[in-house]
């Protein structure tokens, strides 16, 4: 026998769908808050970095990189990422000269440059980081050297301090664009 309070499954399905389309979904972080910036961390030796969202097109795993005679050696070559050929540098080569280890757990940014993109290799991904205006600090030694270039600004989380890297800025120095393009 039925009971007079149980509904039939298409009566559930129709009360999910009306209450689901009436409820309106905050999101857990809200970007255009006044005052939080996020981006995406990383690691470059001992730095932790972190650039901006819309300086970054995507994340991927290392490729296949075909090296290319005569490039800078921070220029690690060519690599195929889904049918688009993109120039592959190694960030820390660049800006430390010490080349990064090729692990097949190594992640490279790909970011946008004029002419096409490229793909920067990283040391580490941290992911996705959100920051506040009461984490602001000064950028210290994570700005020092050839840093200073592209560092301009950090936060501090924890004992943590993240260097705000611009990826734009990078990307409009003569040396990279010449050797990248």
């Amino acid at each position: 026998m039925e009971r007079s309070d149980e509904r039939s499954p298409f009566a559930v399905l129709v009360d999910y769908e009306r209450r689901s389309l009436a409820h309106r979904a905050g999101r857990p972080e809200q970007v255009d808050t006044p005052g939080h910036w996020r981006g995406v961390g990383f690691r470059l030796g001992a730095r932790r970095l972190v650039a901006p969202f819309d300086e970054v097109i995507e994340i991927v795993p290392l490729p296949t990189v075909t090296p290319v005679p005569g490039a800078a050696p921070w220029m690690l070559g060519i690599a195929n990422v889904r049918g688009n050929l993109l120039p592959v540098v190694d960030l820390k080569q660049f800006l430390e000269g010490e080349r990064t280890a090729l692990l097949e757990s190594r992640r490279v940014l790909v970011v946008r440059q004029a002419g096409g993109n490229v793909a920067v290799l990283i040391d580490e991904l941290y992911g996705q980081r959100t920051f506040n205006d009461t984490q602001r600090a000064e950028p210290g030694e994570i700005a020092s050297g050839r840093y200073a270039n592209f560092v301009q600004r950090a936060y501090r989380q924890g004992d943590d301090t993240w260097g705000v890297f611009s990826m734009e800025l990078l990307t409009r120095t003569p040396e990279f664009r010449q050797a990248a393009a």
